[in-house]
């Protein structure tokens, strides 16, 4: 750990916005290699940065719904894989607080903040990406194990990861179980070149019969999905909104920064009316998205009721603004925004996978309009 990251009175805590600043000139290539350097990812688990809001009894560092979410942000201005792999170890450390037993409470949420296990978040199938009811991963008891079997996609850091949480059927209702990486059965197939998170090592994995012990269940069977997955999905949510509030942020930075010294014809890009207006909606846009996040991490912190909504909603308009904000500052940007390795091209590609995953803008759109009719005299 480089002293430059220390904040003032937590020896072993890292400032996450300098940590950010250090590792900008690296992420292209991190993009383009599609892997973060195994060094960064301990970088991060030293500084406290995976599962960060797990309390402090859990072995997190206790940061605030705010503090998650500002985390995020500075990350997701940089290396959305960064973010991601954030997002990921949130994801499985806040379903087994939140549903799992003593035993796997203590065994497995402190070696997920310190980053001694690296988890995937294992619940999208061939034919179950928006819904998920319709998984065909099946979980058969058999005595005191539990026989798992089926394929799932898109796994987040699968590459990388040593426990699933793997979204099953077990007789016919959904269940939750944690599967282990390193078990006789399990196949992690590498995913190259797609369209955004190149760096975040995606995997597809198989589970071929794969036997875990009856206590790798999480929560009894049927609550699966509406309970371990939501939860899961929800924090995913949270932590994805603020990302896309960095990416946002950074756009606009490149694109104010270009307008403001390209000169063509004599003429600061920025003297333009059309261009000034432009970067107007820019900040307009993550202006908002920024608010809606905060907002949302206020009723996560106070356990509002609406907590859940405002997280769709925050997700939802965060994504919508990576993405116009991007692509406007790629046409501010020009040809340089098409370089190799422009930040604003690698976000432009990151924004659309914004938009789709943990609850795609058709699917929430769906959801905020149940909520909107709550809201009628």
């Amino acid at each position: 750990m480089t002293a430059d990251f220390v904040t003032p009175g937590f020896a072993n805590r890292v400032d996450s916005a300098a940590f950010a600043a250090s590792v900008r000139p690296d992420a292209a290539g991190w993009d383009a290699r599609g892997a973060v350097p195994a060094e960064v990812v301990k970088t991060m688990a030293r500084a406290g940065f995976l599962a960060a809001d797990l309390p402090v009894s859990a072995g997190g560092t206790g940061r605030t719904q705010a503090g998650l979410g500002e985390l995020c942000a500075d990350l997701g201005g940089v290396c959305g894989a960064l973010r991601a792999l954030v997002t990921v170890q949130g994801m499985v450390a806040a379903a087994v607080l939140r549903w799992g037993t003593a035993g796997q409470r203590a065994g497995l949420l402190p070696e997920l903040a310190h980053g001694e296990v690296l988890a995937g978040f294992a619940a999208t199938e061939a034919g179950a990406g928006s819904d998920l009811s319709a998984v065909t991963t099946s979980a058969v008891r058999e005595g005191g194990q539990v026989r798992v079997r089926g394929r799932k996609l898109w796994v987040t850091f699968g590459q990388l990861a040593g426990v699933f949480l793997v979204l099953a059927e077990c007789a016919g209702r959904p269940v939750a179980v944690l599967v282990e990486a390193d078990r006789p059965g399990t196949a992690v197939e590498p995913v190259r070149g797609q369209l955004g998170l190149r760096a975040a090592q995606v995997a597809h994995v198989r589970f071929d019969g794969v036997l875990v012990p009856e206590e790798n269940l999480l929560a009894p069977p049927g609550f699966g999905l509406s309970h371990v997955t939501a939860t899961a999905l929800d924090h995913g949510r949270f932590t994805v909104a603020w990302g896309c509030v960095g990416m946002a942020e950074a756009c606009l930075r490149a694109a104010a920064g270009h307008a403001g010294t390209r000169v063509q014809g004599g003429v600061r890009l920025a003297g333009h009316q059309a261009v000034r207006a432009l970067l107007g909606r820019c900040l307009a846009d993550a202006a908002a998205a920024r608010q809606l996040c905060a907002r949302a991490a206020d009723l996560r912190e106070r356990g509002d009721p609406e907590a859940v909504a405002g997280t769709v909603l925050a997700k939802y308009v965060a994504a919508r603004a990576a993405a116009a904000v991007a692509d406007r500052a790629g046409q501010v940007l020009g040809a340089a925004g098409c370089a190799e390795d422009s930040l604003v091209g690698r976000f432009f590609r990151d924004a659309k996978v914004m938009r789709i995953i943990e609850g795609a803008d058709e699917v929430a759109e769906q959801q905020l309009g149940e909520y909107a009719l709550r809201w009628r005299p």
